[in-house]
């Protein structure tokens, strides 16, 4: 299967207060107008602290819940208008999700190889869906030949691939993953990383990763912040851009937004294709995108 395209459109997600139980708070905004584009095949890092709206989205993309309002399409599928049992056939078939904890994605007592196989069985029940052997996707995440070996046998590093293992044993074109990296060292998440992007380049499979690590959403190319239920900066190739939201506002990189306390004013300034903004002495330059090769979506 090929990599799956991913759209969002003025995407809100509330957590009302009377669902959470929470007697006497207020609704929660989790999610405040998110558009966001991802190409089919592309490798995408959501960055974001936490309480920053990034696992609600991968959320919504997963069909684990739906958005309070916008539309949400993976491929040709507009996520708000399938059925319950129509989700679940996606997630046993062409999105594979990967949750945080690699425990929470494997049973313990059963091998690699069960683990897969499990993973695979609603596809096999799919009419014209070819799967891989169990043996060949461990091959993919660097775990051949360890396909009787049982989950509590393996490194972290290596649990955490066995938990991709089963993400894409189903062939999905999207696979959503969420902190695979947060309770590695760097050489278990270079291992992971490295994982992704063999997955990613052989299969051509999407790939979003929800990411608090910079460097993670560094090395996938591809790096959307979130901040406050809102898409912000975005950084390509190590190279952090502003970017202009659906609603026309200007989405500045964090350590900028850092630099300026909410409310300070700016003077903008354009000519001959470069915007300025000057605040308090200080002074920065935005290019267009196409001035810098990168072309918006």
């Amino acid at each position: 299967m090929s990599g799956l395209a991913v759209a969002c459109r003025r995407v809100v997600h509330i957590y009302r207060a009377s669902e959470a139980g929470a007697a006497g708070a207020g609704d929660i905004v989790a999610l405040a107008g998110v558009d966001l584009s991802i190409s089919p095949g592309e490798m995408l890092a959501l960055v974001g602290p936490s309480g920053s709206g990034k696992s609600t989205l991968i959320s919504l993309l997963a069909g684990l819940m739906r958005p309070s309002a916008g539309r949400v399409n993976i491929g040709t599928y507009d996520m708000g208008k399938l059925s319950d049992s129509e989700i679940s056939r996606l997630r046993g078939t062409e999105i594979g999700v990967v949750l945080q904890g690699a425990a929470r994605n494997l049973l313990p007592y059963a091998d690699l190889h069960r683990n897969i196989w499990l993973a695979q069985r609603r596809a096999a029940r799919t009419s014209g869906i070819q799967l891989d052997d169990p043996d060949r996707i461990l091959d993919l995440v660097g775990l051949g030949g360890r396909g009787r070996a049982k989950v509590g046998e393996l490194a972290p590093g290596a649990r955490q691939r066995a938990a991709l293992a089963v993400g894409i044993a189903a062939g999905p074109g999207l696979l959503l993953v969420d902190e695979p990296t947060s309770q590695l060292d760097t050489h278990g998440r270079d291992e992971v990383l490295g994982a992704l992007e063999t997955v990613n380049t052989e299969r051509g499979t999407t790939i979003v990763v929800v990411t608090h690590d910079a460097e993670v959403g560094a090395r996938l190319g591809r790096a959307v912040t979130i901040r406050d239920g809102r898409v912000g900066a975005e950084g390509r190739d190590g190279q952090d851009f502003a970017v202009v939201a659906g609603d026309g506002t200007v989405q500045l990189p964090p350590e900028v937004l850092g630099m300026y306390p909410p409310g300070t004013l700016f003077t903008v300034d354009h000519e001959d294709g470069t915007v300025s903004l000057v605040a308090g002495g200080a002074h920065a330059a935005l290019a267009p995108p196409h001035a810098s090769g990168v072309v918006p979506d």
